[in-house]
C-alpha cells in the first residue's frame, strides 16, 4: 500500500519533467561553426587543409539571397555583368602568378639548400673526402641560382604587367556594379530588420578563433536560420549562405568548407 505522498508525486513528476523538458526546447540553443578548406601545399605536390581564422559568422533567421533576389526582379535594370574578355585576362594573371610563385620557391629552395651546406662545409676537414664530396654538390647548386634568380625576374615582369592591364577594367567594372547596388538594394537594412522582427527569431554573429571554429557567439532561439559568412581570396571568394534548422538539447555543428561553399570572381 503506498502513502498519498507518493500517489502525489507519480502523477505530478511525469509534468514536471514535461515542463522542464519544454522550457529547453524552447531556450537558447548553441551553433558551432567550423571554417576549413583545402589549398596548395607550398612545399610539396598535393593538397592542405589549413582553419580560417578571424572570418565572421552570422546567423541570419531568413534567407538574405532571396531578398536581393526579390528587389534585383523589382529594380528591374539587370546588374552589370564582367566581360568575358576580362574573366579571362584575370585567369592569365592568376597563371602567371602561379608561375612566379613556383619560381620564387625554386630560388628559396636552392639559396636555403647552398646556405645549410655552407654550414656543414665549414665543420669539415678541407683535406677530407667528405669535404670533396659536398663541395662538389654545392657548386652543382651554386650553379643553378643565377638561372633560378633570373627566372623568378621573368616570371615576375610577365605577371606585374598582366596584372596592371586588368586593373583599371576591374575597377571600372566594380565602380558601375557598387553605382547599381545602391540603387536598386536601397532600403535593404529595412527589409532585413522587419522581417526578423516579424519572425521573432534571433540574428547574431561571431568570429572564427586561431583552429577556424565560432562558438560562444551563436545562441539562437530554436527555428529556421541560414549561415552566412565570405572568405575572400586573391581573385575569387567563398560565399556560404546555408540553411540549417536550429533545436533544442547538443550544439548543432556546422562545417563550413570549399565543397559547401559558392566561388564567385572578386573585382
Amino acid at each position: 500500500m503506498t502513502s498519498d505522498g507518493d500517489s502525489f508525486m507519480r502523477r505530478t513528476l511525469p509534468f514536471a519533467l514535461s515542463l522542464i523538458l519544454a522550457a529547453a526546447a524552447c531556450g537558447p540553443a548553441e551553433v558551432v561553426v567550423t571554417m576549413e578548406i583545402d589549398v596548395a601545399n607550398p612545399d610539396v605536390d598535393g593538397m592542405m587543409q589549413i582553419a580560417l581564422a578571424d572570418v565572421e559568422v552570422q546567423l541570419i533567421p531568413f534567407d538574405r539571397d532571396a531578398v536581393f533576389d526579390s528587389m534585383t526582379s523589382s529594380f528591374g535594370t539587370p546588374e552589370p555583368e564582367v566581360p568575358q574578355d576580362l574573366i579571362d585576362r584575370r585567369a592569365e594573371v592568376q597563371g602567371a602568378q602561379a608561375e612566379w610563385d613556383a619560381a620564387t620557391r625554386r630560388w628559396a629552395t636552392i639559396r636555403d639548400t647552398l646556405s645549410t651546406i655552407s654550414e656543414v662545409l665549414e665543420t669539415l676537414n678541407r683535406g677530407s673526402g667528405d669535404y670533396v664530396v659536398l663541395f662538389r654538390e654545392f657548386n652543382e647548386w651554386d650553379s643553378q641560382l643565377g638561372a633560378a634568380e633570373r627566372e623568378q625576374e621573368r616570371t615576375f615582369t610577365i605577371f606585374d604587367e598582366l596584372q596592371q592591364g586588368t586593373i583599371r577594367a576591374s575597377d571600372s567594372v566594380r565602380v558601375l556594379q557598387d553605382n547599381w547596388a545602391d540603387d536598386a538594394y536601397a532600403g535593404v537594412g529595412t527589409v532585413f530588420s522587419e522581417k526578423q522582427r516579424v519572425l521573432g527569431l534571433d540574428w547574431v554573429m561571431d568570429t572564427t578563433d586561431a583552429n577556424g571554429v565560432a562558438r560562444g557567439g551563436l545562441m539562437v532561439k530554436p527555428g529556421q536560420y541560414w549561415v552566412y559568412a565570405r572568405y575572400e581570396m586573391a581573385y575569387t571568394e567563398l560565399y556560404w549562405n546555408l540553411p540549417i534548422t536550429v533545436e533544442g538539447g547538443e550544439p548543432l555543428t556546422v562545417s563550413l568548407t570549399r565543397s559547401n561553399a559558392e566561388e564567385r570572381i572578386k573585382l
